[in-house]
């Protein structure tokens, strides 16, 4: 029979092999001096007590320790330590400290002890819910379920939730299913994409302004925290965000309290905190382009979604899906338009290698399905979008690269010949309303604006929302 001690090390041997895994954050304390050194302990759920009396959930055997000393208090994202009045005081890092949010790497000293505050990301499995869809995710695979189970039992609590994966296997339809199993289903779900808005705006986007706080400020606007006040904010393209801005949003989770641009003044948050990223975070805090504590502020729970090739058993479900609901597919009377898909066409489908995963799919089913004479996606009006696809990703004429110039500049002609052709063609494509196309580009409406100006490009003023 396996102790206690030698269960997790079979279950990660287990984990490893076959590669079924979740990251969930795990926080230990590890003594490096003193009477307990090298010992480790875990850290409790809500609260831990540590000092030399047994009634202590940490209890050290340093006399110069008092009997109680300090306690961890943990939250959805966060760890904040507490002096208990102690006789010798607690040192964060040589500062005496009465209370403080702790970080990796972090020594805490107390009488002649020295323990270090340690944050690793623990792989575990996760057993495969029966339920194949959760919120708007659909899926039968293994990997898709086991996402599934996960999620069943997170959205309910208050962590922090991170979510990896290519773009387009749907990271935001993941933090909507989130937010709508939890128990703040009922209040705002606010969605900010930290790589659409104008790195000089973020800022005030996300935390709000004051009247005169900027030139442009001419009166006093809520932030996207504020707006997602009792809910949910979805902070897509992490990743993207400035390493000078990271710490003002590790602040703001850390102290549940924000300022807006050009105040002094407080304000309080209440909010649950999912991100999602295109990026590898933990290379990129290993490469430095994203501080650790804040990685490990956010990284709570971690759901890498696999991309849509890996699991070409879930198209079926997925069709089906944007079938029954895309408007597309709804003729006047209210019926469907298609309803089945021949077998071949079914197998080109799951061979195809998706590079654009769920995103794409959804738009090859979309244009097919205008394409079909009857009720039935053909092989052969497939391999028609097919074609279509691959003529539009031809390459076209290499754009001429002036050398003359310094690479900054010859980079930012390129940028902005790219930026300006991509605008006008978003544009003609929703009918010139910069509301529709500034969702459909996912970017803000207002740095839309913003950037048609720096290009000339004229369209008509349009409504907040059609």
């Amino acid at each position: 029979m396996n102790t206690p001690e030698t269960e997790p090390q079979t279950q990660l041997l287990e984990i490893e092999e076959t590669r079924e895994v979740v990251s969930l954050r795990k926080c230990q304390l590890r003594v490096n001096s003193g009477p307990d050194e090298k010992k480790k302990f875990d850290l409790k759920p809500d609260s831990t007590k540590i000092g030399k009396k047994e009634d202590n959930d940490v209890v050290l055997l340093d006399n110069t320790v008092s009997r109680h000393h300090f306690e961890i208090v943990r939250s959805a994202d966060s760890y904040l330590l507490r002096d208990i009045n102690s006789t010798n005081g607690t040192y964060i890092n040589g500062l005496k400290v009465k209370e403080a949010y702790l970080n990796p790497g972090d020594v805490i000293k107390i009488g002649n002890t020295e323990i270090e505050f340690i944050a690793f990301d623990e792989k575990v499995r996760i057993e495969p819910s029966p339920n194949h869809e959760f919120g708007e995710l659909v899926g039968k695979s293994r990997k898709m379920r086991q996402i599934f189970s996960l999620l069943e039992k997170v959205a309910p609590t208050l962590a922090t939730v991170i979510i990896e994966g290519e773009t387009g296997t749907g990271k935001e339809l993941v933090a909507r299913a989130i937010h709508s199993a939890s128990n703040r289903k009922e209040k705002p779900f606010v969605v900010f994409d930290c790589s659409a808005v104008a790195p000089s705006l973020i800022e005030s986007e996300l935390f709000g302004h004051e009247k005169g706080a900027f030139t442009g400020a001419i009166k006093q606007r809520k932030g996207a925290f504020e707006a997602a006040f009792g809910g949910t904010i979805f902070l897509d393209e992490i990743g993207e965000l400035t390493l000078d801005l990271q710490p003002k949003l590790l602040r703001a989770l850390e102290q549940r309290e924000i300022k807006r641009v050009g105040s002094n003044e407080k304000v309080d948050l209440d909010v649950r905190v999912v991100c999602a990223t295109n990026r590898d975070l933990r290379q990129e805090v290993d490469e430095q382009r994203f501080r650790e504590d804040l990685y490990y502020r956010l990284s709570v729970v971690k759901v890498h979604l696999p991309a849509l090739r890996e699991r070409p058993e879930d198209l079926p479900l997925i069709i089906k899906k944007f079938l029954e609901h895309g408007r597309f597919n709804r003729l006047p009377d209210g019926r469907l338009k298609v309803s089945r898909v021949e077998d071949d066409a079914l197998k080109m489908l799951q061979r195809y290698q998706w590079p654009g995963n769920v995103r794409e799919l959804a738009n090859v089913i979309e244009r097919v399905v205008s394409m079909a004479d009857g009720d039935t996606i053909s092989a052969a009006s497939l391999t028609y979008v097919f074609q279509e696809i691959e003529q539009m990703v031809e390459p076209t004429e290499k754009m001429s690269i002036d050398t003359s110039l310094p690479f900054k500049e010859a980079k930012q002609k390129i940028v902005e010949h790219f930026e300006r052709d991509y605008l006008e063609e978003l544009l003609r494509r929703n009918n010139y309303n910069v509301s529709r196309a500034s969702r459909e580009a996912k970017i803000d409406r207002k740095h839309l604006r913003n950037l048609l100006k720096k290009y000339g490009i004229n369209a008509p003023d349009d409504d907040e929302e059609e």
